[in-house]
């Protein structure tokens, strides 16, 4: 996510929108020491990744970028962001704060769309289950089965609103 890819109008409200989504609420503490980047998995791996970039654009009210951004959906939630903080700010509850508001706004990463339509199609992210329980039996696990009907999963999907992105995906 790179600021010069802000071609988005500021809207100085958007922090004040995430604190008051639950878990956004310490977004107001953040002063973007970067220091929540020195631990991060993700980061270590992938450059691009800077969880204090995206809480900067949040303050700085780049709503559309952040939004929008693939680097929303990297967050491994391992906390230890958190632990490194100095001003105690919860990157990783903040992150879900924003992805809350990303996916009310139809705003979700590809991948999560599919594993949604796959549990909507065959009750779980796995169409075969035989891979898996092969692997448990190895192990020595008992094998498993989806008990659920798929109207219990299907009520699930649309009590969550999973339901809409489910069919946008089918629509592609």
């Amino acid at each position: 996510m790179e600021v010069k890819e802000a071609k988005s109008k500021i809207d100085p409200k958007f922090k004040f929108e995430v604190a008051r989504v639950a878990g956004g609420e310490s977004i107001r503490y953040c002063f973007q020491c970067g220091k929540c980047e020195a631990t991060c998995p993700i980061r270590r791996f992938e450059d691009s990744y800077r969880p204090a970039q995206i809480i900067r654009a949040t303050l700085l009210g780049l709503k559309d970028m952040v939004l929008d951004s693939d680097m929303l959906w990297l967050c491994a939630t391992c906390y230890s962001c958190t632990e490194r903080c100095p001003q105690g700010v919860r990157f990783t509850d903040i992150i879900r704060a924003i992805r809350n508001l990303a996916t009310e706004k139809g705003k979700v990463h590809p991948f999560f769309k599919s594993q949604s339509g796959a549990i909507a199609k065959f009750g779980r992210i796995f169409e075969d289950e035989s891979f898996l329980n092969e692997m448990r039996r190895e192990l020595g696990l008992p094998s498993i089965s989806v008990t659920a009907s798929r109207s219990e999963i299907a009520q699930i999907l649309r009590n969550t609103k999973i339901e809409t992105l489910v069919k946008s995906e089918e629509e592609k």
